[in-house]
């Protein structure tokens, strides 16, 4: 499928607005619904077994009391911290059933075990309304039109995300912000181990991209600096949580081979705000021609760094310096499993050609990103 075809789809899944709670058909009472994301995504699976041990767990009204205040601010918590740092009744095989799903997810999203736990836990809907709990998962299609949630009896019912639930729904999702950071570091692990040059740490060997990039930082180096960025309106549903974006910035190292670098944005949670970051997208003193490319993209939980990182690689090593810039988002954007678009907001948008004397407002190809450059030279101390 080509980036321009791949950008429609994506903007497609941006246009979900905010929810009530209605209770399942009685023949699906008795055996708690798993949608067709929980089926495909083994993060989603974990996220689903978690959610029903917290759901169990808060018939336990001293947990529940204690559960409430900790998230009672909307407050996004660790939740197997929380469990873990509880001495009631129901908090110990929570715990347990948290621990064992957080490394679930972990595994599942190509990140070391070192990375530590992931699932979080926020409250939502009407916490103060009296009425007896919700437990549901963030989900990680953003064209899904109800969600799955859980009470205390382990029954199921449906949440219409087109309406705030009149209940309090404790929503379990994934840290993305976390999981970006620890994403984006084996993503440059794993290209660098596969030949593809990245500014891993761990790279023992250097390139001569590394090697030049060293002489040149001796005086300093010109960049692409991010003073304004901002995204249209997705207008995310009340059950997601912030955006957790990165972007692949890709074009041709010092030695003539193709280079990718990683850039995280954690301060872009919100579509719809301008932000004004200051942040360098791209070091010029480590390519060699002057134009590079960057896709941007969102990490919603289910995204596999591993799988990514190996598809990346797979797609940009058979590519080529024939004495020319040529773009990369096209095969960057093409290399990424299929099973990243069952959430279209994957892929959130793609700049062409970015040059070092680029200064002012960029849009991206797809018309859902603007980026706002000024050249910035970075001296050495």
């Amino acid at each position: 499928m080509s980036v321009r075809k791949q950008l429609r789809t994506a903007l497609c899944g941006l246009a979900l607005t905010g929810v009530v709670v209605t209770a399942a058909p009685a023949t699906a009472v008795a055996t708690p619904a798993v949608n067709s994301a929980t089926k495909a995504s083994p993060v989603t699976a974990a996220e689903d077994a978690a959610a029903r041990a917290l759901a169990r767990s808060l018939a336990d009204s001293a947990w529940r009391a204690e559960a409430g205040r900790a998230v009672a601010d909307g407050t996004e918590r660790g939740l197997g911290a929380l469990a873990g740092g509880s001495r009631t009744r129901a908090a110990a095989p929570l715990a347990a059933a948290v621990a064992a799903a957080d490394r679930a997810v972990v595994t599942a999203k190509g990140l070391p075990a070192d990375t530590g736990a992931l699932l979080t836990v926020t409250l939502t809907g009407a916490p103060h309304s009296g009425r007896a709990p919700l437990v549901a998962v963030e989900p990680s299609d953003d064209e899904a039109t109800a969600v799955t949630a859980y009470d205390t009896h382990g029954r199921a019912h449906t949440l219409d995300v087109s309406r705030t639930p009149d209940v309090p729904v404790y929503v379990v999702g994934v840290d993305g912000e976390k999981a970006v950071e620890a994403g984006t570091r084996v993503l440059e692990r794993e290209l660098a181990a596969a030949g593809v040059a990245t500014a891993a740490p761990d790279v023992t060997a250097p390139t001569t991209s590394a090697a030049s990039a060293t002489s040149a930082s001796s005086t300093g180096f010109w960049t692409s600096r991010i003073t304004s960025v901002r995204l249209d309106d997705d207008k995310e549903t009340w059950i997601k949580g912030d955006a957790e974006i990165f972007s692949i910035v890709s074009g041709f190292g010092l030695d003539g081979k193709v280079r990718v670098d990683t850039v995280t944005h954690p301060y872009l949670d919100d579509a719809g705000t301008t932000y004004h970051p200051n942040q360098v997208l791209v070091n010029w003193s480590l390519y060699k021609y002057n134009l590079a490319d960057a896709a941007m993209m969102e990490d919603d939980g289910d995204t596999d760094y591993s799988a990514l990182a190996k598809a990346i690689a797979a797609a940009l090593l058979t590519i080529a310096d024939l004495g020319a810039y040529i773009p990369l988002v096209d095969p960057v954007v093409d290399a990424v499993p299929s099973s990243f678009w069952t959430d279209d907001a994957d892929f959130v948008d793609a700049w062409y050609t970015l040059a070092r004397e680029m200064t002012g407002t960029r849009d991206g190809a797809g018309a859902n990103g603007r980026f706002t450059f000024d050249r910035y030279w970075v001296s050495a101390l």
